[in-house]
């Protein structure tokens, strides 16, 4: 974790997403999310909200960047499992598989910023999962669409990881003008159903 409290994990994975999606605007973004401050931990709060702020105006792409940014969290957070979690993990029956895999969503949220949460409820194969401080969605005037694809699509990604499948949308963000940011969680029939 950085010292500001934003994790090296989201810092580099909005990095790379960068790097791959908008490589010819990648050296504008690196004012704030340089090599060596990246590989020091030293990209604080402010940096990344001007990042942030900047992709936004980008329009379309934002969202790209948001969701491949969260895509890569995922999966550099099951590659830094212990071999044995991400195998135990894998052999549990589905049902318990889902449950084991958003606890991992919800630690790997934590590790993203210190001040965000992932509150996770259940019920009948739905789940429903508050992001409480959003970096993403501290905003000074609200927005039409959600920001909180980094997270949906980390989530989502993590159950394909785990062979779960999964539909995850957002179904309220706080940067839309609504009370919290609120992802549901639909597993398929082929993944779980309880």
């Amino acid at each position: 974790m950085i010292e500001t409290g934003i994790g090296r994990l989201l810092v580099a994975s909005l990095h790379q997403a960068i790097a791959d999606l908008l490589p010819t605007r990648l050296e504008f973004y690196e004012a704030w999310l340089n090599p060596s401050g990246l590989r020091d931990g030293r990209i604080g709060l402010a940096p990344l909200a001007a990042v942030l702020s900047f992709l936004r105006q980008e329009g379309e792409p934002y969202r790209l960047v948001a969701a491949r940014a969260g895509e890569y969290a995922a999966e550099w957070t099951v590659a830094d499992l212990r071999t044995f979690k991400r195998a135990a993990i894998r052999a549990a029956p589905p049902v318990l598989r889902v449950r084991l895999v958003m606890r991992l969503a919800r630690s790997m949220v934590r590790s993203t910023y210190r001040g965000s949460r992932a509150i996770v409820g259940w019920h009948k194969g739905r789940g429903a999962v508050d992001i409480r401080g959003s970096i993403f969605c501290e905003v000074r005037e609200r927005v039409e669409q959600p920001l909180c694809e980094f997270y949906a699509s980390a989530i989502r990604r993590l159950m394909m990881l785990f062979g779960l499948d999964v539909e995850v949308g957002t179904e309220q963000c706080r940067a839309t003008g609504a009370g919290q940011c609120l992802m549901v969680v639909l597993v398929r029939p082929t993944g779980v159903s309880g």
